[in-house]
C-alpha cells in the first residue's frame, strides 16, 4: 500500500503537470487567435482565385499551359503537411493514417514524398517509401515565401515531367475542436475543380493574350492554394493543441481529487492506529497496575 509520503509525491508530480498543461493551452490560445485570422483572411482571396482560374481556363483550354496538361498516371508526388511538435491529440495521426491509405491504394503507382514537419518526417524516415524532399522548423514563422518555395519545387518536377500527378494531405481547420483531414489533387491543375462555383460565365478581352494570362495566373493559383494548405494545418494545429490540453488539466484536476481523497484516507487510517495503539497500551498498563 502507498504511504502517505507517496501520496504526497504523486500528488505534487500531478499538480506540476496541470502547470504545464494549463499553461501550453494559454500559449496555443494566443496563438490560434492569430492564425484563425489569417486563414479566415486568406480562404476569400483562394476561393476567388480559383473562380477566376476556372474561368479563363474553360476558355484557354487544357493546352493553355504546361501546368494544365494532363499525362498517363504513373508517377505521383504526396505532399504530406503535419506539426512539428505533438502534444495536439490525434492531429498528426489523423494525417499519417489518410497518407498511408493513399499510398496503399496506389501500390501499383511510382509514389514520391515530399514531407512537410517533423512529425512526418520521423514517420516515413523507418518506412519504405522515398522521400525526395522535407521541410522543417518553420510553423512558428510561417510566410508566404515557404509556400513559394515548397510549390516552386513541385512545379519545377511536374514541368520537367518527373510526376505526373501532385497531391496535398493536410488538415483543414473547422473550428477550436475539429480538423477534417482533406486531400487534394494540386496538379495538374483540374479546370472543372478549379471553376466550381464561378456562376454566371463573365467574356474577357485578353491583352496580351489568354496564355500570357495563364503564365501569370497559374503559378500564382498553385502558390496560393499551397499557402491555404499549410496555414489551414498551422490553425488546426493549434487549435488540437488548446483542445488536449484542456482535455488534460481536467483530467489533472480529477486525479488530484482521487489522490486527496486517497490521502486523507490514508491518513485517517494512521490516526485511528495511533489511537487504537495508545488505548491498547493505557489498557495495559491500568491492567498491569491493578494487577
Amino acid at each position: 500500500m502507498a504511504t502517505l509520503r507517496d501520496i504526497q509525491r504523486r500528488i505534487r508530480s500531478v499538480q506540476s503537470t496541470q502547470k504545464i498543461t494549463r499553461a501550453m493551452k494559454l500559449v496555443a490560445a494566443a496563438k490560434l487567435r492569430r492564425a484563425q485570422e489569417r486563414i479566415t483572411g486568406a480562404r476569400p482571396y483562394a476561393r476567388k482565385m480559383g473562380e477566376l482560374l476556372g474561368s479563363v481556363v474553360s476558355r484557354a483550354g487544357d493546352e493553355g499551359h504546361p501546368l494544365l496538361a494532363r499525362r498517363a498516371t504513373g508517377r505521383k508526388r504526396l505532399v504530406i503537411i503535419t506539426a512539428d511538435k505533438g502534444l495536439c491529440g490525434a492531429f498528426n495521426s489523423n494525417v499519417l493514417r489518410a497518407s498511408l491509405q493513399f499510398l496503399r491504394e496506389g501500390s501499383q503507382v511510382d509514389v514520391t514524398l515530399v514531407v512537410v514537419g517533423k512529425k512526418s518526417r520521423d514517420f516515413y524516415r523507418r518506412r519504405p517509401w522515398t522521400v525526395t524532399s522535407e521541410m522543417l522548423g518553420f510553423f512558428d514563422r510561417l510566410a508566404f515565401s515557404h509556400a513559394t518555395e515548397l510549390a516552386g519545387e513541385l512545379m519545377q518536377a511536374y514541368l520537367a515531367e518527373e510526376v505526373d500527378e501532385v497531391h496535398l494531405i493536410y488538415n483543414e481547420f473547422r473550428s477550436v475542436a475539429v480538423q477534417r483531414v482533406r486531400r487534394e489533387q494540386l496538379l495538374p491543375i483540374q479546370a472543372e475543380t478549379a471553376g466550381a462555383g464561378a456562376g454566371v460565365r463573365t467574356d474577357y478581352i485578353y491583352e496580351p493574350s489568354a496564355e500570357a494570362i495563364l503564365a501569370s495566373l497559374l503559378p500564382r493559383h498553385v502558390t496560393t492554394q499551397v499557402y491555404r494548405a499549410l496555414m489551414e494545418s498551422v490553425a488546426g494545429e493549434h487549435g488540437a493543441r488548446m483542445t488536449a490540453m484542456e482535455a488534460a488539466t481536467k483530467n489533472a484536476r480529477e486525479m488530484i481529487g482521487v489522490l486527496t481523497i486517497q490521502y486523507n484516507k490514508a491518513r485517517q487510517e494512521r490516526i485511528t492506529k495511533e489511537l487504537l495503539d495508545i488505548v491498547g497500551g493505557a489498557e495495559a498498563l491500568r491492567q498491569a497496575t491493578e494487577a
